[in-house]
């Protein structure tokens, strides 16, 4: 039941801050609060994503039926994303980590932006693609909402939020070289700082913890290092 609860307070925080921002905030280059929100929002988009990432490893609830709603909740508000495209991603992940059948590790090239961009890639589709693009005209032009918010509030915290997410979680982590220390999973870990850690991606760089328990939630991750 707590997995349940953290999971609908992420959700709820994430939809109450965005609505708040789209409809009731303008976009003001010259106030650092414009600044704080977009930083705020991206951070709530993180964590929606890590929600549906534990979801994937069924930890949000133990009835599958719940815990998958879920997850597919939280990846369609993320970007229209598919969570069964996503599962079977992610388990392969988890099999094969850091090597060529790992579809988040690419072995051609270790250059931050060159992967990023793979990444970024594999993991667009077309029904994405048209999903959000009949979200935003839906919002500009029936709900009125300024371009400028929707640009600002809603989808660049998102690309924030997936720069986040891929750094912490795939490219620190995963990135050659691989030593002796990371042990079998071909994964690191942040050194010990529990604030650090929960502020970059809700404890996902406890790398190596995440990889030798997977069945840890992301808000107990911490116990482990």
């Amino acid at each position: 039941m707590k997995g349940i609860i953290i999971a609908l307070t992420i959700i709820l925080f994430w939809f109450a801050h965005l609505f708040y921002l789209l409809f009731h905030r303008a976009v003001l280059f010259d106030d650092i609060g414009t600044y704080l929100h977009i930083v705020l929002q991206a951070f709530l988009y993180t964590g929606l994503f890590i929600t549906a990432h534990d979801a994937m490893h069924g930890t949000v609830s133990k009835n599958k039926s719940i815990n998958n709603l879920i997850g597919r909740i939280a990846t369609f508000l993320f970007a229209g994303m598919s969570f069964d495209k996503l599962l079977k991603n992610h388990h392969l992940h988890h099999k094969y980590p850091g090597t060529e059948n790992d579809p988040d590790f690419y072995t051609k090239s270790q250059n931050f932006f060159i992967w990023w961009a793979i990444f970024f890639y594999r993991y667009t589709t077309i029904s994405q693609l048209l999903i959000m693009g009949i979200l935003y005209n839906l919002l500009k032009i029936f709900a009125k909402v300024p371009e400028l918010n929707l640009w600002f509030y809603w989808i660049i915290p998102a690309l924030l939020g997936t720069l986040q997410l891929f750094y912490f979680g795939t490219y620190l982590p995963h990135r050659l070289p691989h030593t002796e220390d990371m042990g079998p999973h071909r994964a690191r870990t942040l050194p010990k700082n529990h604030l650090l850690a929960f502020l970059t991606c809700y404890f996902f760089g406890y790398h190596q913890e995440h990889h030798n328990g997977p069945h840890i939630p992301w808000w107990q991750l911490w116990k482990t290092k």
